[in-house]
């Protein structure tokens, strides 16, 4: 044993890598076939060499993380120990930065993969730009998160959010209450995004004076959107008629970013969906940035990568 297999650091940083009841350093261990063994100030990594290696890789970039302020969870550890795994380790080093913009209690929010980075980026650089990828890969948060930087650094002057309300028709027409009422159903995740970075009341004010605007896709018809960071999302329950729409109401200094999940379309058999034909329709254009997300930007519960990894295989039997 060599010192190359030891680790000098804070006593904070090692809490954070070590995690709760020991379940990081855990992981780590299970993964490389490694002991971690604390002492005061280090940390020893005891195994093959073969097995050392890669597992002081992923010490190290967990580390980094740690440092520029990310929190090390079991999903963050199971993310690196892949990008390890896959020799992509110098790409984490992307993630170790600011952060895009604070919560209501403080929490700053940032990328946790480099999809997400690499998401985040696109918005920033372009006019428009296509988040197309699984349920829990941040596309929407994310997009709201840069909608409200970009408010705060005056750049625009109102966010718009908004979705295509498919069960907005018939099948709600036995709902109580008005319209909004009716669809604030499907919009409360875009409110919930929206609460936890402005806070309640913050929001409250804004939207009474029309500085954000939540609502459903048809309320776009017939606008011309300025000086505006506006997101449509669950674009894939568009119809192509829908999202040309939407799009054709970009005005002057304004921002636009789309969301979907390609794979949980809720549109009638007859129907296709805008967001499927955009994307195809689009790529390309200057200016339009369409990125796709994987399963291993999904930062929910581990089994959610799993579920969305059994659904594509089972899509691509059916292809077969």
């Amino acid at each position: 044993m060599t010192d190359n297999n030891v680790i000098y650091m804070s006593l904070e940083l090692i809490s954070q890598l070590f995690g709760n009841f020991d379940e990081n350093i855990r992981k780590i261990q299970d993964e490389y076939n490694v002991v971690l063994v604390n002492r005061g100030d280090y940390i020893r990594i005891m195994g093959d060499d073969s097995s050392v290696e890669p597992a002081k890789k992923a010490v190290g970039a967990l580390i980094e993380l740690a440092m520029s302020g990310q929190t090390l969870n079991n999903q963050t550890v199971r993310y690196v120990t892949d990008m390890v795994t896959e020799g992509m380790e110098e790409k984490l080093k992307e993630l170790a930065d600011g952060g895009i913009c604070l919560t209501s209690n403080g929490k700053v929010i940032r990328a946790r993969t480099v999809g997400q980075k690499t998401y985040v980026d696109a918005i920033k650089d372009n006019t428009v730009v296509f988040g197309v990828g699984p349920a829990g890969t941040g596309k929407t948060y994310l997009a709201v998160a840069m909608a409200v930087k970009a408010f705060k650094a005056h750049t625009v002057k109102k966010i718009i959010l908004t979705r295509p309300a498919v069960e907005a028709g018939e099948r709600l027409g036995f709902l109580p209450g008005d319209l909004q009422e009716k669809v604030d159903p499907y919009l409360r995740p875009l409110y919930d995004a929206l609460f936890d970075m402005f806070g309640a009341e913050t929001f409250k004010r804004y939207l009474e004076k029309g500085i954000i605007e939540v609502a459903p896709l048809a309320y776009m018809r017939g606008r011309t959107l300025d000086d505006a960071f506006i997101i449509l999302d669950e674009a894939q329950n568009t119809t192509q008629e829908q999202i040309k729409m939407f799009l054709t109401r970009l005005g002057n200094e304004s921002r636009m970013v789309i969301t979907g999940d390609i794979t949980q379309i809720d549109l009638p058999p007859e129907k296709k969906s805008g967001l499927v034909n955009a994307i195809k329709l689009l790529k390309g254009i200057d200016d339009i940035y369409i990125h796709k997300f994987t399963e291993k930007d999904v930062v929910r519960h581990k089994l959610v990568q799993s579920i969305i990894k059994a659904y594509e295989n089972q899509n691509k039997l059916h292809i077969k």
